[in-house]
């Protein structure tokens, strides 16, 4: 039984660090992709869905294990592939299955306890903001580099030069012969008079 508690735990742990990162992406997509407001209801609700949903693929796990326990039953014939069981590989199945059933208990024990969900949100809203805080910054280590601290300073000065004069530049030159076109629809045209001369439009 220690072997079975023991990789119940282990997978409890690796099913709670899944659960854990699903949350963290969720925060940072509605908190800051989305500019909206962290609210540790909704993600807690989001957090119990996301443990009982890690719980029926356990469960899932644990059907498919058992039914090929019950195909290699009384079978012992040699092998023929990675998941060609055997007679001889029903018990090592069964404790699989064993496993993941437990694993599958566990989880939706978390899920019922609010506490445990609440301080996995916060460890979830702890590791969203470290990677926020850590791209601001690498974003700021970037602009605040000096020509003597960053080695490759001069390589990088001449990509950014040919980004200006290719694109900058370019989109520029484009921006103004819009401008110029659109300025030019917008005067008002001459009309002739009934004498062949050009009068000015009563705009002018």
């Amino acid at each position: 039984m220690g072997r079975t508690k023991d990789a119940i735990a282990e997978g409890l742990s690796i099913a709670t660090a899944a659960a854990r990162l699903t949350v963290r992406n969720r925060i940072l997509v509605e908190t800051i992709a989305r500019g909206g407001h962290f609210d540790s209801e909704v993600f807690a609700d989001f957090a119990r869905a996301t443990l009982r949903d890690l719980a029926d693929e356990q469960d899932q796990a644990a059907e498919r294990v058992t039914n090929q326990r019950k195909r290699a039953w009384g079978r012992f014939s040699d092998s023929s592939g990675t998941h060609d069981y055997r007679d001889r590989d029903t018990r090592n199945l069964r404790r699989r299955a064993n496993q993941s059933r437990g694993v599958a208990k566990e989880l939706r024990a978390l899920a019922d306890d609010a506490t445990r969900v609440n301080a996995l949100v916060a460890d979830a809203r702890m590791a969203a903001w470290g990677d926020v805080e850590a791209n601001l910054s690498q974003r700021l280590d970037v602009e605040g580099m000096t020509a003597d601290a960053d080695p490759d300073y001069a390589t990088m000065r001449r990509a950014r030069m040919d980004a200006l004069r290719m694109v900058d530049l370019a989109r520029l030159a484009s921006q103004a012969k819009r401008k110029a076109k659109e300025k030019a629809a917008s005067e008002p045209v001459d009309a002739e008079d009934s004498g062949g001369k050009k009068k000015k439009s009563a705009a002018r």
